[in-house]
């Protein structure tokens, strides 16, 4: 039986933990060469040798960063010499009320989430072939009035913003633009937006009450969604939100 993936080349940007490592383990089972980034040499060294093949690479850079991006991409152009898949997932998230959010959180939720974002797209053009799709991490804090999460909540709106206009300004290429927008998931990111460990058992609580399915995601789930969007499953779906939330913001 041939896998959804044989052959392909796909990029997953902050593929080093979370849901962009579950993603490349699933990419890879389906038959992808899989190029991963992350920020940290020895997380990404590590997520490396986890996934265990051949077939995967990692890339130290900030999406943040443009000439992290071109190196990137001078990477993934002298092993490939193309792209058919591009996860732009990479993100962060910090949670503060409108009283509490500094400048500097600020500038990087915005540098990361949507400026880093928007020039992976961008500088991942040139490579991308005829049928290749394009997926984009949004979240339904993007459509939810989450407290505490204003600036990410903006952040992860923008993104589904681009999902559509892009998917405008690639129609021609024949190129498919999607967002997925998880729900509750557990990955490392909970430890990052700078809550202490009993304030991220509280929000976590918090948030099981809000899922109808009455559970946290996990990021298989999300990889499974983010290989239907890559492969030739949903030739005839772009510009959508698919959502991944356990019913959470559907009620």
């Amino acid at each position: 039986m041939s896998k959804k993936l044989e052959g392909k080349i796909a990029v997953i940007t902050g593929g080093n933990s979370g849901m962009g490592l579950a993603t490349a383990k699933r990419f890879l089972n389906e038959g992808a060469h899989v190029i991963i980034t992350g920020r940290r040499q020895k997380e990404l060294d590590e997520a490396v040798k986890e996934l265990g093949s051949s077939q995967v690479i990692g890339v130290q850079g900030d999406v943040a960063n443009m000439k992290d991006l071109d190196h990137l991409f001078s990477v993934v152009k002298s092993k490939h010499g193309h792209i058919d898949i591009l996860f732009a997932n990479a993100g962060l998230g910090h949670i503060a009320p409108i009283d509490q959010v500094s400048e500097t959180s600020f500038d990087l939720q915005f540098n990361v989430n949507v400026k880093g974002l928007f020039f992976t797209v961008q500088k991942a053009l040139p490579l991308m072939k005829k049928g290749g799709s394009i997926i984009l991490n949004a979240s339904i804090a993007s459509s939810k009035g989450m407290q505490a999460m204003s600036v990410y909540s903006a952040t992860k709106a923008a993104v589904r913003s681009f999902a559509r206009t892009l998917t405008t300004d690639l129609k021609g290429r024949g190129i498919r633009v999607n967002a997925i927008s998880p729900g509750p998931i557990a990955t490392p990111i909970f430890g990052k937006m700078g809550l202490t460990t009993e304030q991220q058992h509280e929000f976590g609580a918090n948030i099981m009450t809000q899922v109808p399915m009455g559970r946290i995601g996990n990021p298989e789930e999300i990889a499974s969604a983010v290989l239907f969007l890559a492969s030739a499953e949903s030739s005839y779906v772009t510009g959508i939100e698919l959502t991944v939330d356990g019913g959470t913001a559907q009620i």
